[in-house]
């Protein structure tokens, strides 16, 4: 009797895996959003944590790392420009914790990066066609709402 090893092959994973797709999608739609935010010097995951900080700031990196389903570190790491930009600070919080901030140069920024973003949806939209994107957004929602984890 086989096992389910022998009946799975390289071929089968490579027209069927999930992960290796959505990778490769995320890296296509994230060179997309980073042509059109070029003109500014940001790239998509600077705007992502831009907006993220606007919307719940002042928080903390915890909070934001929770948030965007990122690791802490890795957070960190992605913070050091934007700090050093002038875009976001770091301000002493409750007890241990320091909270982020937007600053006036990092609304200036994200106001001037609006427009370019809308321009990347929009153009990504109409390739997909409108019926899709909703449709693509909604899988998303849903596979970020099932907490899907190791």
């Amino acid at each position: 009797m086989k096992d389910d090893n022998d009946i799975i092959t390289d071929l089968s994973i490579a027209n069927s895996c999930l992960c290796s797709k959505l990778r490769a999608a995320s890296r296509m739609i994230s060179r997309s959003y980073g042509h059109a935010l070029k003109p500014i010097g940001l790239k998509p995951n600077q705007m992502t944590i831009l907006v993220a900080i606007s919307l719940m700031g002042p928080v903390s990196i915890t909070r934001l790392a929770e948030q965007l389903l990122m690791e802490r570190t890795t957070l960190t790491r992605n913070l050091r420009p934007l700090e050093k930009s002038g875009f976001v600070q770091l301000n002493d919080g409750y007890g241990r914790t320091r909270e982020l901030t937007l600053t006036q140069q990092g609304r200036m920024i994200l106001d001037k990066a609006k427009p370019l973003w809308k321009n990347a949806q929009q153009k990504l939209t109409e390739q997909l066609g409108r019926e899709d994107s909703k449709m693509i957004s909604d899988l998303l929602k849903q596979i970020l709402n099932t907490g899907v984890t190791a």
